[in-house]
């Protein structure tokens, strides 16, 4: 196990959650000064992301992390993946944890399933308080996707768990993943080899054809989980990274005019990752939004 995965792992703790166990980090500062910081991953990486963040934004509020449903070190079943299924491990876990407010962030895939969060928010359903927003790089408007070689790739595979390890394998998920930070702000060694870490735990490598079925269902439900971004009585900022090969920075700046009580931070050359390669910028962005 790699340090720095291990030193992450020790932070946080596994609830079951509806017969699965889901690894959760809750950091609580002396005092709340604030309402909680609720902050979801995208695909196909976990809450690890957003540990340059943590320290600086749990200083005085508490910060609840998840990993969802079979991403990083949560449980990795072969099963279908719908993203109303990890928004219902979200609601389970805030309840576990008592939270009836929060503020939300999220990041990818993470931006879809914050969308249903606030739809149900929306419809009166959902069990807590979405009081403030950001979102970061993800796939708000389908249209705009500019999906990788390697995204196509596991989308064209059948919605099955890959019968071998090295199908995807170590060196084309870390050169794969290296494409999408910025030029300027490529990952670390390191940093690849623990996201390689965090994917494979559990032999989650072999279930990246079921876990990327969320892009189809984010086509079907576009219009319920955009509006809900774009309608959320909630405050919005938008922290982007113009460097997105995927997440086009034309997606931030529909997002801005659709919605232009927004703030919008464009993080300049940054890619898809602005929390691991810009993290104090987006730290600074993340106070001025929700302090």
């Amino acid at each position: 196990m790699g340090d720095a995965v291990g030193t992450w792992e020790a932070r946080g703790k596994r609830y079951p959650v509806r017969g699965h166990d889901l690894f959760v980090i809750d950091a609580r500062p002396r005092e709340e000064a604030v309402e909680p910081l609720l902050i979801i991953h995208g695909f196909p990486a976990s809450s690890f992301d957003w540990r340059h963040v943590l320290d600086p934004l749990s200083v005085d509020r508490r910060v609840v992390l998840l990993d969802l449903l079979g991403y990083g070190l949560s449980a990795k079943p072969d099963q279908r993946y719908s993203l109303f299924e990890q928004a219902d491990l979200v609601i389970d876990v805030c309840e576990i944890l008592g939270l009836t407010e929060v503020a939300l962030a999220t990041h990818d895939m993470g931006d879809s399933v914050g969308g249903e969060l606030l739809a149900r928010g929306m419809d009166g359903t959902l069990t807590f308080d979405v009081t403030r927003r950001v979102i970061t790089n993800g796939s708000i408007y389908m249209d705009l996707v500019q999906l990788s070689p390697g995204q196509q790739l596991l989308l064209d595979l059948p919605d099955e768990q890959l019968p071998d390890d090295d199908l995807i394998g170590a060196e084309l998920f870390t050169a794969s993943m290296a494409e999408t930070f910025g030029a300027e702000t490529r990952a670390s060694d390191e940093e690849l080899a623990a996201q390689w870490e965090l994917l494979a735990r559990e032999r989650g490598n072999r279930l990246l054809p079921r876990l990327i079925r969320y892009v189809d269902e984010r086509r079907r439900y576009e219009q319920r989980w955009t509006q809900a971004i774009e309608r959320h009585r909630s405050p919005l900022t938008i922290i982007w990274g113009d460097a997105d090969p995927i997440a086009v920075y034309p997606m931030a700046e529909r997002l801005r005019e659709r919605v232009p009580s927004a703030t919008l931070h464009r993080m300049e050359a940054i890619g898809h990752w602005p929390m691991i390669e810009a993290s104090a910028r987006v730290v600074d962005a993340m106070r001025a939004a929700l302090w």
